[in-house]
């Protein structure tokens, strides 16, 4: 074969290995967020028939791990609804190895959301149902992802409506949040971060972790507006506590800090076989 044939071949050779091995390393990332969203964007719009659709199928009850976040020092915490309906104990973990029991839980039968009572909670959060939010706000989602601590930055993309399916059929408003960075290490799935606050740059919380799409790079938070007509529905009181601003070099420590304190927790659901 001449020299010109042998330089052709390792070319196209050196072109096919290239491709295979960019796509394979890429093959699991997220997709990118929209190069719109600008923390000074539009005013989110409201609710629409044409919002996207996000499908999840309500499996039966099992143990699993879970967040919530203390909304006053009754001890009063909010979290997801999925991450404790038809659970025969649910647990808040309040030191290594010390869970505290829940007393009573109340759900929310309209949306994915739950009220937990144990009686004292030290730090609340600073709620935030009320301030228009704008497309490209920033987001900070903390919790115990794959049961661990973590967090997620994202950017509020759209409005989106929640379809539930299975053990529970229904559907809701809610928020999806695109992700632009997470914690050193995590990988794949978010769960276990469902139940857990989002909070914006002020460290205030605007929203409820209720579901995720990791191939997406999506996380998806209850309407602010539905989180509010659910705690004054149950006459429920909120109590501003310490808080830290947020931002896409601090979000790591802010968030330690928020769970050092007791303000955000892991929740461990048991059922009994």
């Amino acid at each position: 074969m001449r020299r010109f044939d042998w330089v052709l071949y390792l070319a196209v050779l050196g072109v096919v290995l290239w491709s295979l091995y960019a796509q394979d390393r890429h093959a699991d990332a997220p997709e990118a967020p929209p190069s719109v969203l600008e923390s000074d964007g539009p005013m989110l719009p409201p609710p629409s028939p044409l919002d996207e659709q996000v499908l999840v199928h309500v499996n039966e009850p099992k143990d699993g791990i879970g967040t919530a976040f203390a909304i006053n020092t009754k001890g009063q915490w909010v979290t997801a609804r999925h991450v404790v309906d038809g659970c025969d104990s649910v647990g808040l973990l309040v030191a290594p190895g010390q869970y505290v029991p829940v007393e009573t839980v109340t759900v929310d039968p309209a949306h994915d959301l739950a009220l937990l009572s144990t009686g004292r909670s030290p730090n609340p959060v600073r709620l935030d149902l009320g301030s228009p939010l704008k497309v490209g706000t920033e987001g900070y989602h903390v919790g115990y992802p794959q049961g661990r601590p973590g967090e997620v930055a994202t950017r509020l993309m759209a409005r989106s409506k929640l379809i539930t399916r299975g053990r529970r059929d229904g559907s809701e408003p809610i928020l999806a949040w695109a992700e632009v960075g997470r914690t050193r290490g995590l990988e794949g799935t978010l769960g276990g971060i469902s139940g857990g606050p989002v909070f914006d740059h002020n460290g205030r919380v605007r929203g409820v972790v209720v579901a995720e799409s990791p191939r997406r790079g999506r996380i998806y938070t209850a309407a602010p507006d539905s989180v509010e007509a659910f705690l004054t529905s149950l006459g429920v009181s909120a109590e501003d506590g310490p808080a830290d601003e947020f931002d896409d070099t601090t979000y790591g420590p802010s968030s330690d800090s928020a769970r050092r304190r007791l303000q955000v927790v892991k929740v461990a659901c048991k059922v009994q076989p």
